[in-house]
């Protein structure tokens, strides 16, 4: 069967979406380069287009500014855990699904285009960025309600009168940031790998349960 075109457009609209997304990847890639090599204040978006071969016009068809490239893969990440717990087995548990979300978007990451110890880098970059950390923590909170909504629907919950679906996608959220900053201080951080960063996630999951009913003696 033949791919759809245009009149205006005879490239194949499947050719032509293809080029969009590898000229926004070599953009995020190469403002990660910079960033972790330079600084993100001392970086300029000309420096980021120049890297890529591209116009300054050509970046802002993609991003609107320095903030968004520099999160992009945050934000697909976050986007792909939304869309993944969505889909998760009815039958497991509001945690399990969480559980299972995020390991299937990291391990995702890792193996689709080799960025999982890019990935870590970038977080250790927001968390000592004031304007990127600033950003990160709105989209979070953002992404909270989603999954609280999401959560919610799937238990048949109105998270309006019910603070569980709110509270564990809080919690959630916390348990994941709290892992991407303790592995990116262990002292063989010149060895990580997004395999180690998960499996640190699940223990620090396997904690949760205990740490916030049990007693701490």
């Amino acid at each position: 069967m033949a791919t759809p075109t245009t009149a205006a457009d005879p490239q194949p609209v499947g050719l032509r979406e293809r080029k969009k997304r590898r000229t926004r990847d070599a953009l995020v890639d190469a403002a990660h380069r910079l960033f972790l090599c330079h600084g993100y204040g001392r970086t300029t978006v000309d420096e980021i287009a120049s890297e890529v071969e591209v116009s300054q016009r050509t970046f802002f068809r993609y991003f609107a500014n320095k903030e968004e490239v520099a999160l992009a893969v945050l934000a697909e990440a976050e986007e792909s855990f939304l869309e993944c717990l969505r889909a998760r087995p009815a039958a497991e548990n509001p945690l399990e699904a969480m559980r299972g979300a995020v390991r299937e978007v990291w391990q995702s990451v890792d193996r689709g285009r080799g960025t999982g110890p890019a990935a870590l880098e970038l977080f250790e970059l927001i968390e000592s960025t004031p304007t990127l950390l600033a950003a990160h923590l709105r989209h979070s909170i953002q992404q909270e309600v989603e999954v609280a909504r999401i959560l919610a629907d799937r238990e048949g919950l109105d998270p309006s009168v019910d603070l569980r679906p709110r509270l564990l996608a809080a919690v959630f959220g916390t348990v994941v940031r709290i892992s991407h900053l303790s592995y990116a201080a262990a002292p063989d951080a010149d060895n990580h790998s997004m395999d180690g960063m998960l499996a640190l996630i699940e223990r620090h999951f396997d904690q949760l349960g205990p740490a916030l009913a049990g007693s701490w003696r």
